[in-house]
């Protein structure tokens, strides 16, 4: 697909650059990728992190020259836009070259937009991420692949400077199907967390001494190690804004509706985030549940 020596390294295109796009991005350009870059606002392109990358001004003008374009952006309709929008990438696609969308979407809207590339002999990989702001800046974000094992393999070295875990699961729209089931478990891990800590913290536990104790135990999981002291401190620094976790767990539920399922212990935290999206936390991070257990419990007769 493009040159193996490491000194030839394929020019790439980068577009959608906020709290997860914009590390990737930094760690391709630390690994001496040719980057060409774009965001919807422009601010970001020129971020210090992205020095050596070209700015463009469209995702149409990204596409152009580069062999690899990499999509991380918010939902379905940013990611339609970004390809086949009015001055979409898709124009400047050629025959060859690769579409990685790092995105999380819906997975039938990632099989529509393959079979729109796929016309143009454009391949296209749904590789949803997992492991927040922090395994973005550090590279070593888990990547959930819809696609098979060979075509991995072209795309890896890619892939390295941004992540540690690669998984293929073999055809469009499963990255994301697993994604999915990522953030169901997100959604219950950071519910659970957020109930334990204020029910300790109704008993007046020690709690920087109970969170120490349950991660040693069978309790023990990434909300617990790594929001915990959130939660505790009442403060949310971004790592993943609840209101694109709550658009996941839309995903999610559709999913899983479209499958048979019912899923209640998603829906009941759905509604736990819709809730604390009305009262302005959507920027906030996930870990802003917490507030949904401590609203309750200082208004508990309220309607």
């Amino acid at each position: 697909m493009y040159p193996k020596d490491l000194k030839e390294k394929p020019t790439l295109g980068f577009i959608g650059l906020g709290a997860i796009g914009l590390p990737i991005a930094a760690n391709l350009i630390r690994a001496d990728f040719p980057l060409q870059v774009h965001t919807r606002s422009r601010k970001a392109e020129k971020s210090p992190e992205l020095k050596g990358a070209k700015p463009c001004s469209t995702p149409k003008e990204v596409a152009q020259g580069c062999e690899v374009l990499l999509i991380c952006v918010s939902d379905d309709k940013a990611v339609e836009e970004v390809l086949f929008g009015f001055h979409g990438a898709e124009s400047n696609l050629t025959s060859g070259k690769t579409v990685i969308d790092l995105s999380t979407i819906s997975p039938t809207k990632a099989k529509s937009f393959a079979a729109k590339l796929a016309r143009k002999n454009v391949k296209y990989i749904d590789a949803p991420v997992t492991g927040g702001t922090e395994g973005a800046k550090k590279g070593t974000l888990t990547i959930f692949l819809g696609t098979n094992d060979d075509s991995l393999k072209e795309v890896s070295s890619i892939l390295q400077p941004i992540g540690s875990s690669f998984y293929p699961f073999g055809t469009v729209g499963k990255g994301q199907e697993v994604k999915a089931i990522n953030q169901i478990l997100v959604a219950g891990s950071y519910a659970a967390v957020a109930e334990a800590i204020s029910l300790g913290e109704a008993l007046n536990l020690p709690m920087d001494i109970v969170v120490e104790a349950l991660q040693k135990g069978a309790a023990s999981s990434w909300a617990l190690s790594n929001r915990s002291q959130s939660m505790l401190q009442d403060n949310y620094p971004l790592g993943f804004k609840l209101h694109l976790h709550h658009k996941d767990l839309c995903i999610a539920l559709k999913t899983a509706e479209d499958s048979g399922l019912k899923l209640p212990i998603t829906s009941n935290v759905k509604e736990l985030e819709e809730r604390l999206i009305k009262e302005g936390y959507k920027d906030l991070d996930v870990s802003v549940l917490k507030r949904s257990i401590k609203n309750q419990f200082r208004n508990p007769t309220d309607n």
